[in-house]
This record gives C-alpha cells, sequence and structure tokens, in this order.
C-alpha cells in the first residue's frame, strides 16, 4: 500500500473534486427521462360500458427515443400488455401493476367502484411508478414495445417484438 506524503493511503485519498457552478445546477441534465401518468378520465363506451383511460407524457433527450416529447392515452390494459410483452421478450425483472381490484367490481357497491375518484387518484401513482421503474431501466429502453407503447397513439399488438437499433 502506497502512504502519501501527509499519511493517507491512496485507497483513501479523497479526490479533487470540482464545485458545483450556479450554471452546472441549474443547466439541462445531460440526460433525462421525465413520465407523468395525468388526466384520467372515464368515458361510456358502447353497451354502458365505462372505462378510465390516462395520458401519459414523456420527455427526453436519451439518444434511444427518436421522439422527444409525446402524449398518448393509455388504459389499464394497455399497461398489462406492456407488463406481459416485456416479460415474455425481454431479461429484466418486471415491476408488478397495481392491482386489478376485483372486488371494486362487484355489482351493488355502496360507491362508484373503479370509477370512484380516491380509487383512479391511487391507481394513477401506481401506473405512473410502474413504467417510470420500467422506462428507467437501460434494457428496457431498447424494448420495442416501450417505445410504442410510450411514442404511438395506437399500439399495434401484432407487431414484431425487438430491439429498437440506434442509426
Amino acid at each position: 500500500m502506497m502512504v502519501e506524503s501527509d499519511g493517507t493511503a491512496d485507497a483513501t485519498r479523497r479526490l479533487n473534486v470540482k464545485k458545483q457552478t450556479l450554471d452546472d445546477a441549474y443547466a439541462v441534465p445531460a440526460n433525462f427521462l421525465e413520465i407523468d401518468v395525468v388526466n384520467p378520465l372515464t368515458t361510456m363506451a358502447a353497451g354502458k360500458k365505462r372505462y378510465t383511460d390516462y395520458e401519459v407524457r414523456m420527455r427526453t433527450n436519451l439518444p434511444v427515443f427518436k421522439v422527444k416529447e409525446s402524449s398518448v392515452r393509455r388504459r389499464y390494459s394497455d399497461f398489462e400488455w406492456l407488463r406481459n410483452e416485456l416479460e415474455r421478450d425481454s431479461k429484466i425483472v418486471v415491476p408488478p401493476l397495481p392491482g386489478k381490484a376485483w372486488k371494486r367490481q362487484m355489482p351493488f357497491r355502496g360507491d362508484e367502484g373503479i370509477f370512484d375518484e380516491s380509487f383512479i387518484e391511487e391507481r394513477r401513482k401506481g401506473l405512473e411508478g410502474f413504467i417510470n421503474k420500467i422506462a428507467g431501466h437501460p434494457l428496457a429502453q431498447n424494448e420495442r414495445c416501450l417505445h410504442m407503447f410510450l411514442q404511438e397513439n395506437v399500439i399495434d399488438k401484432n407487431y414484431v417484438p425487438g430491439k429498437i437499433r440506434n442509426t
């Protein structure tokens, strides 16, 4: 072990760190990926069926994403589709989605069930956490299904799974 003249060992010597300036602190981050799940909207579909979808907004400067800003609407079932695709085709451990809320879908409840505002907000937070964990994973960022989920208005469920190639 090499000992410096001041008595500290090489392995424990402090690195010379450059002080951060205000310009550095408030500059655009080198790499960023921001995803928000916002604006839940409950819609009455044909046959008196209701569903809630959410706006998924993405902003990034990561080179793997060709589109730097996008906004799409997604239902819970779309998040399930993404999770299933990643579990099947990628090598990452995919986090769980917020629960399916079977009990809230029972008839004769005294509340709005899955259309109750507090439930929708709780689910929105869970979906936002889920998509941020996945999109933050470097291996998931190369998956075609993630790009389609975040950036295409319509998910082509007949797509060919694979990796995104940067050209």
